[in-house]
């Protein structure tokens, strides 16, 4: 797969310029962000994904009778059977898909002038004719990039966010669409928080989303400018830190590598909130995914520790992973200062250089050991 510059990926736009543009403030439709794209995988290696007991997935198939009507939500693991269906319009999402296919995670570090411990997951959505979620909002970033086949966009900034009562998900109640999109393979919508959206199937297609995990809400002071009354989070008052063109790299395959966009212990204040706790449409995780590449996965549900390096053989690149999500904070984490600047690397990088250890202080190998004892993850394959 042949990933573009990161001015095409971004529609001729720096990182700089597009972070002061249009980060968090409002969308934007890239033409051919990602030319000749079609998917990281084949559909029947998408279902047999969504067939996996150690993935993530869910299906969810639209009402006959209108939104208000008698959604279907089933979480994974999916069957064939149901995979097969043609008298409803239905879809199928599988989640964390940069953790078992190579070039899923590529495609998710080209995303990395966002800082790394922004970064969450990338998911695919498979849809029939007329397929998808509903309208709804989410609480984070989100990039959406059309794979295979072509898929309807409207999107709203709209005030209302009245849910349907009784839904499995949460569904707008009063979707009013602002724009109408369709995009084709390589197009690419990028959504701040808080924006309406409905995506709906033209024909069978593939959608990817790359998502960031949002910042903790905090507590507005009343500003007679913002409009924000006190005490309350909306979307005019949700913060973020100001974020800055990351300057890593791609990593090396002597390196110790992380997914997880939870970890980021040397956040000033608060530790993050994962955006998959409010947004149960796009994003929602009941449990922790397996973080062992798509060949390793039959030997790796044997094991009793997933993420073990023994589990099986692994790609030439560094598939296998060390994810570090650190339980809710309510105040600052406490990190000695002699880790600060290994563990500021590991939370941007996702990755840490085996150099990194030469001078490295008995806490950092201890505390990495830790996380992998406790199943978070393995040393990178040489």
């Amino acid at each position: 797969m042949n990933l573009p510059t990161l001015e095409t990926l971004l529609g001729g736009l720096s990182a700089r310029e597009f972070l002061a543009e249009y980060w968090q403030k409002k969308p934007l439709l890239i033409r051919q962000a990602v030319p000749g794209f079609t998917g990281v995988l084949s559909k029947d290696e998408l279902f047999d994904l969504a067939c996996d007991p150690d993935v993530e997935s869910r299906y969810i198939r639209l009402p006959a009778d209108g939104l208000e009507g008698d959604w279907t939500l089933e979480h994974g693991p999916q069957s064939r059977g149901r995979l097969r269906g043609k008298k409803q319009p239905w879809t199928v999402l599988v989640q964390g898909l940069n953790l078992w296919v190579p070039d899923g995670d590529r495609l998710l570090h080209r995303f990395d002038f966002i800082p790394q411990a922004r970064l969450d997951d990338l998911m695919v959505s498979y849809a029939v004719d007329g397929g998808g979620v509903g309208p709804h909002f989410d609480n984070y970033d989100v990039f959406l990039l059309q794979g295979m086949g072509k898929r309807r966009w409207q999107i709203s900034d709209q005030a209302d966010r009245s849910l349907i009562e009784g839904a499995p998900l949460r569904i707008l109640k009063n979707f009013q669409p602002a724009e109408d999109w369709v995009l084709e393979p390589g197009d690419m919508l990028y959504l701040p928080p808080h924006w309406a959206h409905n995506g709906v199937a033209i024909g069978e297609c593939t959608t990817y989303s790359i998502g960031f995990a949002r910042p903790p809400p905090r507590r507005s002071a009343p500003s007679s400018s913002s409009g924000c009354r006190k005490g309350s989070v909306s979307k005019g008052c949700m913060p973020t830190p100001i974020l800055h063109c990351s300057k890593t790299r791609p990593r090396s395959a002597a390196e110790w590598s992380t997914r997880s966009s939870a970890c980021s212990p040397v956040s000033a204040g608060a530790a993050r909130t994962s955006r998959h706790s409010s947004a149960p449409i796009s994003r929602n995780r009941s449990r922790t995914s397996s973080s062992i590449p798509l060949k390793s996965r039959s030997a790796a549900s044997a094991s009793t520790r997933p993420c073990a390096p023994a589990a099986s053989p692994r790609p030439a690149q560094p598939a296998a992973v060390l994810r570090c999500r650190l339980p809710p904070q309510r105040g600052a984490l406490e990190i000695d200062a002699a880790l600060r600047d290994a563990l500021a690397t590991l939370a941007h990088r996702r990755a840490l250089p085996a150099d990194a250890f030469a001078d490295a202080p008995d806490g950092l190998t201890a505390l990495l050991y830790d996380w992998y004892e406790n199943g978070f993850g393995a040393p990178a394959a040489a």
